[in-house]
């Protein structure tokens, strides 16, 4: 997260209030213009359940060039029929007409409440304003638009060199709650001035996601509408990258590190959360691993646990030992930050060590280590505690 989002040759962004949202001046509707029409990728939500802009820029990403992307917070526009869809529709429109630019190239999502039709009015009567708010500084004012329960902005940068250039990468993303793997729930808007080919920029896209927004979890729930883009301007003027070469792989470093980022402010922001924990988990396989982390980080009593800064060691070992993996328990150790818990089947526990290790869990970022005595493979998601403010927030979100 920062507050001085750098400018990205080559784009431009808005921020506006549309009325969408109850509050009163809010923003909630936010525009991305490339110059002219881009590589852009895009990975999408694994539910089944799809809303309508998802549909829409699902068909559309396939073409592997944009030029906008408009975002409204608000409204998920997610299982709302025809009427929802050609709400998405209109509302892309509106924009594409006010830009002069083809329909095809214009991408939309949303967020929100699921059910209820998007206000197609609203979104396009608020076209002229928002195209008016357009500037290469006005990042943050996107950021802010797109938000729903977020408590902060999620945004992160890095630098990729590019022979001896060096280009820009800027990530923007909301999410706070039903965040999961496949993929985690957000919206996620990344734009670079590097160029970049239209099929590489897709396989760096996938395989960067998998590593970070698909190994965090606060609740365990996917949403209808997860989106995550990345568009390439190609401003900084470099050979397009094609992966393989030097430049592509610290393209993907620095990818793999926005992406990280932000998958740690949305857990650091879960809903009430107040604690990020980084589970890692080693075993004779990385697959085992992550099968391990992920059943420890997903479950309810561990992450309850964690929202009271209890090393309870007994849920620890036992999410692991339904995870489904083989392992000896008597070759297992259990870590609470550098404090041992757990060895050899045995709690290593006494006042001292139980006081250490419940101060490791007072902070906000930690790490929970798990060895399986198997191997050395290393397997690691992020997750967040689960309180009383989690139930507020969701039992209310509709009120």
């Amino acid at each position: 997260m920062t507050d001085s989002l750098p400018v990205v040759a080559g784009f431009r962004f808005a921020g506006i209030a549309a009325g969408i949202k109850k509050q009163p001046g809010a923003k909630d509707l936010g525009l991305i213009v490339a110059d002219r029409p881009v590589p852009t990728a895009g990975v999408f939500t694994r539910n089944l359940v799809r809303a309508a802009p998802v549909e829409i820029s699902v068909s559309r990403v396939r073409a592997g060039k944009a030029q906008a992307l408009l975002v409204n917070s608000g409204n998920a526009n997610a299982c709302t029929g025809k009427e929802g869809h050609a709400a998405a529709i209109e509302s892309s429109r509106a924009v594409a007409e006010a830009l002069s630019l083809d329909e095809s190239l214009v991408l939309p999502s949303s967020t929100g409440v699921i059910g209820v039709v998007l206000p197609k009015e609203k979104v396009v009567s608020a076209v002229p304003a928002l195209v008016a708010d357009l500037s290469a500084d006005g990042a943050d004012r996107f950021a802010e638009a797109i938000m729903t329960t977020d408590r902060f902005r999620k945004t992160a940068t890095a630098n990729v060199r590019v022979g001896r250039r060096e280009g820009v990468l800027l990530g923007i993303a909301k999410g706070a709650g039903m965040i999961h793997p496949n993929m985690a729930t957000t919206l996620g808007f990344l734009v670079t001035d590097v160029a970049i080919k239209p099929a590489y920029l897709r396989r760096a896209l996938r395989a960067a996601v998998e590593k970070t927004l698909n190994r965090i979890s606060v609740d365990g729930d996917t949403s209808t509408n997860d989106s995550f883009y990345l568009m390439a301007s190609g401003a900084l003027g470099n050979a397009p990258l094609g992966g393989g070469d030097a430049a592509s792989k610290r393209f993907e470093a620095a990818l793999e590190e926005v992406l990280e980022s932000l998958g740690r402010s949305m857990v650091a922001d879960g809903e009430g959360a107040e604690h990020a924990v980084r589970i890692e988990v080693l075993a004779a396989k990385e697959s085992d691993a992550l099968k391990v982390a992920r059943t420890i980080a997903h479950s309810l009593l561990v992450k309850t646990a964690l929202h009271g800064c209890d090393p309870n060691w007994g849920r620890i070992i036992a999410a692991a030992g339904r995870a489904g993996v083989k392992f000896d328990p008597a070759k297992a150790e259990v870590f609470i930050g550098a404090v041992r818990v757990f060895k050899k089947g045995l709690p290593t526990f006494d006042a001292e060590t139980e006081k250490k290790a419940s101060e490791v869990m007072k902070q906000p970022h930690y790490t929970i280590r798990v060895s399986l005595g198997t191997g050395k493979a290393v397997g690691h998601v992020l997750t967040s505690d689960l309180g009383h403010e989690y139930v507020r927030i969701n039992a209310d979100y509709r009120s």
